[in-house]
């Protein structure tokens, strides 16, 4: 568990703490240490890049490397970054993060403010910051991480090969040359 978990919060028991393990059994901290270390040459900002999840929420957790990793990928992107201790500053450092990475990044892998700042759910942070990093090369000449994105096949096609394709009929488009259901036996037949 976290030691980023908020005092507010109870301790987790019974169903919620098996799904919070369950969260962070998808954690890789291999990959982590990748992202920290990708995110520390994208900025120039020193900070601990061991992949472990209670470090890796700590550097991201007030929102401001985030904020710094933004304006580094795209300049003028995250206008101001908090400095305050506050915490409503510091998710919002992480909003402005998120606002930023909505262009670049799937909805789906995108994080919620909370899965970063309690450290609910630090694989989403991870998922974030693996695919922007996978996008960087492409979207803002930087060095990346990990596979490229794939590039779409485009196919032109003449108006003959598409007038050819409207006159074939597919056997998904009802053609069953006269197959029917008789003969088939489905179980035992009821006896009474």
């Amino acid at each position: 568990m976290s030691a980023f978990a908020s005092s507010d919060r109870a301790e987790k028991s019974g169903i919620a703490l098996e799904a919070q393990q369950k969260i962070y059994e998808k954690y890789d901290k291999n990959l982590a240490g990748e992202i920290l270390q990708w995110v520390q040459d994208i900025t120039g900002q020193s900070f601990d890049t061991h992949g472990d999840a209670d470090n890796f929420v700590k550097v991201f957790q007030d929102g401001s490397v985030l904020c710094n990793l933004a304006n580094a990928l795209k300049p003028g992107s995250v206008k101001k970054v908090n400095t305050s201790t506050m915490a409503f500053k510091k998710m919002e450092n992480i909003s402005f993060f998120l606002k930023f990475a909505e262009e670049f990044v799937q909805k789906s892998e995108l994080f919620q403010t909370v899965d970063l700042y309690e450290g609910q759910d630090p694989n989403a942070v991870l998922i974030c910051l693996a695919s922007l990093a996978r996008k960087s090369e492409k979207n803002f000449g930087r060095s990346g991480l990990g596979p490229k994105e794939a590039q779409g096949d485009r196919r032109e096609w003449t108006d003959e090969q598409l007038k050819a394709g409207q006159n074939v009929i597919g056997l998904q488009m009802g053609s069953n040359k006269g197959a029917t259901a008789s003969g088939l036996n489905m179980g035992n037949t009821r006896h009474m």
